[in-house]
Parts: structure tokens; sequence; C-alpha cells
């Protein structure tokens, strides 16, 4: 779903986005994430513990992303990876201390890969000015060679989907665009986040809703999903503490998620105002769970 139609280009100085804050609820949608982050920014963990909460942040979103998938996986497990004490072995195999369903740890590692990329792209806690983001094509690339590798054919890392091939993931969300179809609705999503001035919780859930709908790739797609949208909602300045993990609130509530999901694609105002409010409402629920990690540094309880 994107207001302009995937042929054409918007005109220059037109922001395709803007029409989206007239939508009901968008605005306040808008406002009540503003203020879980402004609310966030403030605890003491960011004084001098900001890196610690955001690399414990990372470990949950990706826990919480690959549950939303259906591949569950303990926390401690996960951070093990992270830290080097789980193991995985070659070609994302999990090595003989990693535990867990081996399907399930390699989605899950691949989440936590593409968190980590992701979180090269994000500006330090406090940077007077943050460097630009690659173009969103290449960032979704880059995102999708991260979390399928291991357990996708190489020949599908980070390429959009061939000729008429379907999507192996979200089935539920109805037939995807063909490959040459699925690659122009992306290229007018790329352009679109380039040029857009809208805020960051709306630009973000565009990019959200419109890959889960598109499913540009082969598998994956609402990892590589999550991850963007995590992405630009830090670099875009709704979280400068890197640490809200929205995916908290979806893990929360998968079927709403893909529902909601669905309506957006349908391009209906009702469905993307409702797609828009839903990922303010995970921004909100992602907070409250940057917060248990940022007392959880502070109190050294993360186990």
């Amino acid at each position: 779903m994107l207001p302009v139609a995937p042929s054409s280009p918007p005109p220059a100085g037109d922001d395709p986005l803007a029409p989206l804050l007239d939508l009901a609820g968008v605005r306040e949608a808008v406002d009540r994430a503003r203020t879980a982050c402004e609310e966030l920014r403030w605890h003491e963990a960011f004084r001098r513990r900001w890196r610690e909460v955001r690399a414990e942040a990372d470990v949950r979103a990706a826990r919480a992303g690959a549950a939303v998938d259906g591949a569950r996986v303990p926390l401690d497990v996960l951070r093990g990876v992270a830290t080097g004490v789980g193991r995985v072995g070659s070609g994302g195999d999990p090595g003989p201390a990693a535990g867990g369903d081996s399907a399930d740890l390699r989605v899950a590692v691949g989440a936590l890969r593409a968190t980590a990329l992701a979180a090269t792209w994000r500006p330090d806690l406090g940077a007077r000015a943050a460097d630009a983001l690659p173009p969103l094509g290449q960032v979704l690339a880059r995102l999708h060679a991260a979390a399928g590798a291991g357990w996708l054919p190489e020949a599908d890392l980070g390429r959009v989907r061939a000729g008429d091939a379907a999507p192996r993931d979200l089935t539920g969300l109805g037939a995807a665009p063909d490959g040459p179809a699925a690659a122009e609705r992306l290229a007018l999503l790329t352009r679109t986040v380039g040029t857009t001035r809208a805020p960051a919780l709306v630009v973000a859930a565009v990019v959200h809703g419109e890959l889960l709908a598109v499913r540009p790739f082969a598998a994956a797609n609402g990892t590589v999903a999550r991850a963007a949208a995590r992405l630009l909602v830090c670099a875009r300045g709704l979280d400068p503490t890197g640490a809200v993990v929205p995916e908290a609130g979806w893990a929360a509530a998968p079927l709403p998620y893909l529902a909601t999901a669905a309506r957006f694609a349908t391009g209906t105002p009702e469905g993307v105002a409702a797609w828009i409010g839903a990922c303010a409402d995970a921004v909100v629920a992602g907070a409250d769970e940057g917060r248990r990690v940022a007392d959880a540094v502070l109190a050294g309880r993360l186990g």
C-alpha cells in the first residue's frame, strides 16, 4: 500500500506520506509513540550504560521477532549466542552449546544477525549528527542476507524473488505480487523513504506494512520488515535510545499483528490507519520492555 501507484514516481516536492497524517487516529498515534519514547529517554541507565541496554534490547527484539514467526527460543539461549557462550556452527547450524530446536534456532539466530547488522546503522546516543542510512533497498537486501544465512539457499539471499515464484512465508496474508511487481514496489518504497518528511512512526509503519504485503524475498520477510522498522524508529529520531523493542508487542499478539497487517495491505484508509495505530501501540509496549531492560542493567539482573 502506497498512496502513489507503483509505476508513478511522486511529483517533485510532493510528500506521498503526508496525507496519512489526516487519517483517523494517526496524529494521536504519533503523539503517544513519541511520549512513550521521550519518557524512556530519561531513564538513569542511559547516562552511562546505554550500550549495555541496547545490546540486551537487541537480543530481546530478535527473540520476540522470531517468536512472531513461530520460532520460539529461550532468551538465555539466544543471549548466549550473542555473547559467544552458545555456539553456532558453520552455515548457521546450532553448535553443541546452543540448545533449543535447531530449526527454530536458525531462524532466531538469523533475526539476531539482522538486528546486529541494523545496529551498525543506528546513531550513537547523544550524537550531534547521524550518518545517513544507505538507500532502503540496500538496507533491506543486506538485512535479508543476514537473516537468511545458513537456512535459505545462497542464491536467494538479499535478492528479490524472480519471476512468478511465490514467497514461502506469511501465507496467511494472501497472494503476494510476482517478482517483477515486487521489485517495482520496493523501488517505489525506497524512493518514498528517501524523500518523505513524515514522522518516523508513519515511515516505519509504512515500510513494515508494505514489506509484509509485498514479501519481496523468498522467506524471512517478517524478520526483515521488523528489523527495518525498528531501525527507522531509531535512525529517524523517534527512539534515540535504540532500546525500544516493538517486537515484544507483536509477539504478545501475533494473530492480531497479521490480521492488522492484512488490513493495511488492502490500502483502505481504515486499514492503513488501524495499522499505524497498531504500530504506535507496539512502540509503547516496546518502550515498556526497554524500561525493563534498563532497570535490569542498573540492577545487574540480566541473567
